[in-house]
């Protein structure tokens, strides 16, 4: 029962307060202490790999620490502390927010379309047509519903059984392990190399299952199968699973220029279409939530 309120504690936050200033929030603390690692070294994969190795641990030691401690005092206290934690490491609501506001603003104001999508998708925008601008936050929205909603609740909810404290652990060193990834996890950085490899191991099973409840969602089952066709576009190992389920089910071209093109003899997803699909992210997560929470109740 206090792992199923946790759980319902973090969306309520989500949906009702949305996410914190970055001066109380624990996940920009973490990127705090990441950003001296991001500098050059003698010895790159080396100071990398003790780095992902390290973090993470330290993040999830920290919550697991909180937990155990608010849990001695009160098993619902700890439920609270729990869901906060939760709450930090999850979030969907300003996701579909900044997904819709790139849409509505690319027949509106192409200026502010380009300036809104870079706190959206790591791209350069400056030269992004509508239609380009439309298929990023779509491709966006996807990827980072398994990324940053996901893999953190399915953490918190496959290890609630065995323990409150280790469910918010779990879902705090998968929390560390991806921001990791998002500030070092570049071809440029050597440093980033065991960061960018552990958060591929990490994300494999998320990225699959938001493609499953994508395909799902939206009617469209066979849409898992036709995005298989596209998956060697993308060079993540993950990401274009959620992706390329999405083109497929909205009938629609996503592309990044010059990296990868998904369902290539579509169109670009017009406002209305690209609005459904966003709304489709936020269905998936609204049923994956559904589902974590039975499974901690359970």
């Amino acid at each position: 029962m206090t792992a199923a309120a946790a759980v319902a504690l973090a969306v309520g936050l989500d949906l009702l307060v949305g996410e914190p200033p970055n001066r109380l929030h624990p996940v920009a603390w973490f990127g705090r202490l990441v950003a001296p690692v991001d500098r050059a070294w003698n010895r790159p994969r080396l100071a990398g790999v003790l780095a992902a190795l390290a973090l993470p641990l330290l993040a999830a030691g920290t919550v697991a620490a909180v937990v155990r401690l608010a849990s001695r005092v009160d098993p619902w206290a700890g439920a609270v502390v729990a869901g906060l934690a939760l709450a930090a490491t999850t979030s969907l609501r300003m996701l579909v927010a900044e997904a819709l506001r790139v849409v509505r603003l690319s027949t509106e104001d192409i200026a502010a379309a380009r300036e809104a999508l870079r706190s959206l998708a790591g791209r350069d925008a400056g030269e992004l047509s509508p239609g380009l601008l439309r298929s990023a936050a779509v491709e966006s929205a996807a990827e980072n519903l398994a990324d940053g909603f996901v893999a953190p609740l399915a953490a918190f909810a496959v290890l609630a059984p065995f323990s409150l404290t280790l469910a918010a652990a779990g879902a705090a060193w998968v929390k560390a392990v991806n921001t990791l990834d998002s500030m070092l996890g570049y071809h440029s950085k050597p440093v980033g190399w065991a960061s960018a490899r552990l958060d591929d191991l990490v994300m494999w099973l998320p990225a699959r299952l938001s493609a499953l409840l994508l395909a799902q969602v939206a009617g469209r089952p066979r849409a898992l199968w036709r995005a298989r066709q596209w998956l060697p576009e993308v060079p993540s190992p993950n990401s274009g699973w959620p992706m390329g389920t999405l083109a497929a089910a909205l009938e629609v071209r996503l592309e990044k220029p010059g990296v990868y093109v998904l369902n290539a003899g579509a169109s670009h997803p017009s406002p209305r279409t690209a609005q459904r699909g966003v709304l489709q992210v936020a269905s998936s997560g609204v049923v994956a939530t559904i589902l974590a929470g039975v499974v901690a109740w359970l």
